[in-house]
């Protein structure tokens, strides 16, 4: 057994949860693996075996994906706002694909790299499409040039290989999926004509929903291949030959599933009626910046083998009252010791979390691959004083 808590990481689901989203692209394409879903040294090297380039938009996240053995000329570099210092070094380690987000994006590129990289421009759509969890596009962001901009200043944006497109995240319905690639197929047109431009690479990014921390399975999509190349047929008729390479990006498709989270009940009670479980594990632990209400809150379903009470508050033990993963719900009657599981946290969980918020350790990371443990970690939090020159 391993200590507690605990994510456990399933080699064997990663490996089902990828060759589900291969047989729902376009063939030929290639499968961007978004780092920032799970950067488990395991996972990543499991996902790049599998055939999967890498999307990266930190220093760490790099190092991460070099370390695991990705060929650099399989690394795209993205994120809104890059320092020079982290386009130098990336550069230097041999990255030669960057998506930029803005004219100020593409010359900062170009000045620090030259002629020895490509830029795919990332652009912000007029309108958003339906059916996404999250919205990524049509809205005022930092996450790519609007569309009106590009089409009305097309010398800004010119010297570009490919173009970087995503629409929104979570979209759990096919026909919603093939709305938001064919919107961004027919955008892709418009600015390759208007800029002037044969594409080497359309990105199309992803939006491929999960379950998070809920009972769930992948949702699958068994006619998006042939609708989706249908209508690159019609815009890029090229493509088949790689006139231009289409890509996809998914992070918590491929991981969500692989991931669970074990943690013990460390105190039980009753408070004005309710019933009250404090366990191992809380906002520090998942949830992240939800626990704070930045975002929607998590409820996680519990799985155990107790029955079932209610109302319950199910909290972690961190000395806040914000440390809670639900009130007022439907929780297993645990006893101390006992232990319970959060299912599908393989995405958005461990590295998502508040890990430095209140100092506790961190959970223990299990990778099992065939069924059995292929190793364990635990990440560690410490403060390395800076050197004068950093200072």
């Amino acid at each position: 057994m391993f200590e507690t808590p605990a994510y456990v990481y399933d080699l064997d689901e990663l490996r089902r949860s990828h060759a589900l989203l291969r047989q729902a692209l376009p063939s030929p394409s290639e499968l961007f693996y978004s780092f920032k879903a799970n950067p488990h040294p395991l996972v990543v090297s499991t996902l790049r075996d599998a055939g999967c380039r890498a999307e990266v938009c930190s220093p760490g996240e790099l190092a991460t994906a070099l370390e695991a053995g990705f060929p650099v000329e399989d690394i795209l570099y993205t994120g809104p706002g890059k320092r020079d210092r982290d386009v130098v070094d990336a550069v230097k380690a041999g990255v030669t694909w960057f998506s930029v987000d803005s004219p100020h994006g593409l010359a900062q590129v170009r000045r620090l790299a030259g002629s020895l990289v490509r830029c795919l421009l990332r652009v912000n759509d007029t309108t958003p499409a339906p059916g996404q969890g999250l919205t990524m596009t049509g809205v005022a962001s930092q996450f790519g040039a609007d569309l009106d901009w590009i089409l009305a200043a097309p010398k800004l944006f010119q010297d570009i290989a490919g173009l970087h497109l995503y629409m929104g995240t979570n979209v759990s319905e096919e026909d919603s999926l093939v709305a938001q690639f064919e919107q961004s197929i027919r955008t892709a047109r418009r600015v390759a004509d208007r800029v002037g431009t044969d594409l080497e690479v359309l990105d199309l990014g992803g939006g491929f929903a999960a379950p998070f921390a809920r009972a769930g399975t992948l949702p699958t999509y068994p006619t998006l291949a042939e609708r989706v190349a249908a209508i690159l047929d019609r815009e890029f008729p090229g493509w088949r030959a790689g006139s231009p390479r289409i890509a996809f990006e998914s992070g918590r498709y491929l991981t969500a599933t692989c991931g669970t989270l074990v943690t013990r009940a460390l105190d039980v009670k009753m408070s004005q009626d309710t019933h009250i479980y404090v366990l191992e594990s809380g906002i520090n632990h998942l949830g992240g910046m939800s626990g704070l209400r930045r975002l929607p809150p998590v409820v996680p379903t519990l799985l155990s083998d107790r029955p079932s009470v209610t109302p319950a508050i199910v909290a972690g033990p961190l000395c806040t009252p914000l440390d809670t993963w639900g009130r007022g719900v439907t929780a297993p009657d645990v006893r101390p010791g006992d232990l319970v599981r959060v299912p599908n946290v393989g995405a958005y969980g461990l590295s998502a979390s508040l890990l430095a918020f209140l100092g506790h350790p961190a959970p223990v990371e299990v990778v099992v691959d065939g069924g059995r443990i292929a190793h364990t970690s635990r990440l560690t939090l410490h403060r390395t004083p800076l050197s004068a020159e950093q200072e």
